[in-house]
C-alpha cells in the first residue's frame, strides 16, 4: 500500500506494400500560398481582435459537426465498423449488470486506436440506458491512467470520477492522507450510490508507480478492486476492465491479484485500410455536403492503416485536415491538406511521447531511429542500435547503460505504441537480437529528438556517417 504519493518524476515497420502502393497511388500537390503584406500599417494588421472573431464568424465553415471527427466521441452503434465480434463479445458478458448480478472482470487488449474504448463506453452507455428506465441505479467510472504516477493517485480519481457519476462530492483531500482513506472513500461512494458498477480502466500497464514496490500499481489497483466485493467492502456489483495496448501486460500483473482478477480477454487486431474508409465514411456527415474531395478519405486512411491501422489517427487526420482548409478559407478539403496533417499529426504524436522522457530514454530511442531512417525497410537491429548510442553518449559525455539496460529501455517504448520490435536471428553465427521497427517516420522522430539541447550538439551528418558504417558491418 502507497501511504502518500511521492511527486513525479521530472526525468523522464516494415511498410505493406499494399499500404506503399495505396499512398504513391496518390500525386503530391503543394498547395499554392500567396505572400501576405509584411506592412504594419496594412489593414488586415490593424483589424481588433472583435473584428477578426466576427470574420471569421461569417465565413462558411466546412465543418459541421465536430463532434464526429473526436477520436473519444461515444458514435451510435451504426457507425462502429469492423467490430462485431468483440462488439458482440463485449456485450455479452456486461449485461449481467441489467440484472441482480456481478458481470465478469474483461481485458481487452490491442493495438492504440483499434476501438477497445470505443467499444466498452458504447456498450456501458446502452445498458446505463436500460437500467435507468429498470430503477437501478448504475455507473461507469472510467479514468485514463497515463498521467496517474502512484496508486494513490489513482485511487482518488477513481473515487472523483465515481462521485462525478454520482453528482455528489468527494469528502477526502487528494494528497496528504494514506492510500487506505481514499479506497475507503471509494467503497463509501460507490456502495451508497450504486447498485452496478463497471470501472474502466483504460492505458492500465501506464501505471507503473513508485520504483521500491515489488508489484506495478497497476497490479495492486486490480488486486484490491477484485477482492473489494468477496470482502464485503463493496456491496454493488462490480466489474473491472482492464484495457491496455500491451499485449503482454497481464505477465507483470502478481500472482495475488492474477488469481482474483481472472479475466475474460478480448482480442483487437489492427484495422485495415477497407475499414478504416468505411469508418471515415461513417463520418463524413460531420462535414457540409460536397466540401470533401474524393480523395481525401482514401489518402487518410492510408496513412492510417501504414502505422498499425489506428483510427484515431485516421479520424485525427480529417480533423486536422478539415481545419487547416478552414484556415486557409479554401472552399473544400483537398488532398494537399491531408498530407500537410499527415505531418502535423505525425510530428506532434511524436512530441507528446518524447516531451516527458528522460535524456537516456531519448538517446536510446535517437540511435535507434538513427538506424531504421539508413535501412531499406525502415527497421533496426538492436545490435546495431547499441552501438549508435555508445556514440552519442560518448559524443555527450553522459553516462553509458550497458546493452541489456539498452534493449530494456527500447522494450519500454512500445507502451506509447511508437516502436514495436521482434526476435531474430540472421544464421548461426549471428546469434539472436532484437529487431525494432517505428509506428511512424524515424525521420520525423529524428527531427523530433533533435529539439533537444543535448542531442542537438551532435552533427545530424556525423551520426548518419556513424549508421551507414555500422549498419555496413551487420551485412
Amino acid at each position: 500500500m502507497d501511504d502518500f504519493e511521492d511527486p513525479r518524476d521530472e526525468a523522464g515497420t516494415s511498410k505493406d506494400e499494399t499500404m506503399e502502393e495505396d499512398i504513391s497511388s496518390f500525386e503530391s500537390s503543394a498547395p499554392e500560398t500567396s505572400s501576405s503584406s509584411s506592412d504594419p500599417q496594412s489593414s488586415n494588421d490593424s483589424q481588433s481582435i472583435e473584428d477578426m472573431l466576427l470574420e471569421f464568424d461569417q465565413q462558411e465553415g466546412l465543418i459541421r459537426d465536430r463532434s464526429l471527427l473526436d477520436p473519444n466521441h461515444i458514435v451510435e452503434e451504426d457507425r462502429i465498423v469492423g467490430r462485431d465480434k468483440q462488439l458482440q463479445e463485449v456485450t455479452k458478458m456486461l449485461r449481467v449488470a441489467l440484472g441482480d448480478n456481478r458481470p465478469p472482470n474483461l481485458f481487452l487488449y490491442g493495438p492504440s486506436g483499434t476501438g477497445k474504448s470505443l467499444i466498452t463506453k458504447a456498450v456501458c452507455k446502452n445498458i446505463s440506458a436500460i437500467c435507468e428506465s429498470r430503477d437501478i441505479r448504475f455507473g461507469t467510472i472510467e479514468v485514463n491512467c497515463q498521467d496517474l504516477d502512484t496508486l494513490g493517485v489513482a485511487v482518488y480519481e477513481l473515487a472523483n470520477r465515481a462521485a462525478d457519476e454520482a453528482l455528489v462530492e468527494v469528502e477526502v483531500p487528494k494528497h496528504g492522507v494514506a492510500t487506505k482513506e481514499k479506497w475507503d472513500e471509494l467503497y463509501r461512494i460507490v456502495n451508497e450510490n450504486f447498485d452496478s458498477a463497471v470501472f474502466v480502466l483504460d492505458e492500465l500497464d501506464m501505471l507503473v508507480g513508485r520504483r521500491d514496490k515489488q508489484e506495478p500499481a497497476f497490479s495492486r489497483l486490480l488486486y484490491q478492486l477484485s477482492r473489494a466485493g468477496a470482502n464485503n467492502e463493496l456491496t454493488a456489483h462490480v466489474s473491472v476492465v482492464a484495457i491496455s495496448n500491451d499485449t503482454k501486460m497481464m505477465e507483470s500483473v502478481g500472482s495475488r491479484a492474477l488469481s482474483s482478477f481472472t479475466p475474460e480477454d478480448v482480442h483487437f487486431d489492427d484495422y485495415d485500410a477497407n475499414q478504416l474508409q468505411s469508418i471515415l465514411r461513417r463520418r463524413q456527415d460531420a462535414f457540409y455536403d460536397d466540401v470533401l474531395d474524393e480523395d481525401v478519405i482514401p489518402l487518410a486512411a492510408a496513412f492510417a492503416a501504414q502505422t498499425h491501422g489506428d483510427a484515431r489517427k485516421a479520424i485525427d487526420l480529417m480533423r486536422v485536415a478539415g481545419e487547416l482548409a478552414e484556415r486557409e478559407g479554401d472552399g473544400g478539403v483537398r488532398e494537399a491538406h491531408v498530407r500537410e496533417a499527415q505531418d502535423k499529426v505525425e510530428k506532434n504524436r511524436v512530441l507528446e511521447v518524447v516531451r516527458g522522457i528522460s535524456t537516456q530514454k531519448k538517446l536510446c530511442l535517437y540511435a535507434t531511429a538513427a538506424v531504421a531512417a539508413e535501412t531499406d525497410d525502415e527497421s533496426a537491429r538492436s545490435t546495431t542500435g547499441y552501438r549508435v548510442y555508445q556514440f552519442l553518449t560518448d559524443a555527450i559525455e553522459a553516462d553509458q547503460y550497458h546493452q541489456e539496460t539498452y534493449v530494456n529501455k527500447m522494450k519500454e517504448m512500445t507502451t506509447y505504441s511508437l516502436v514495436d520490435f521482434e526476435r531474430r536471428s540472421h544464421g548461426p553465427s549471428s546469434g539472436m537480437f532484437l529487431e525494432f521497427q517505428f509506428g511512424e517516420r524515424p525521420e520525423t522522430i529524428l527531427e523530433t529528438l533533435r529539439e533537444d539541447s543535448r542531442i542537438d550538439m551532435v552533427s545530424g551528418d556525423e551520426v548518419s556517417t556513424v549508421v551507414k558504417a555500422q549498419v555496413r558491418n551487420e551485412n
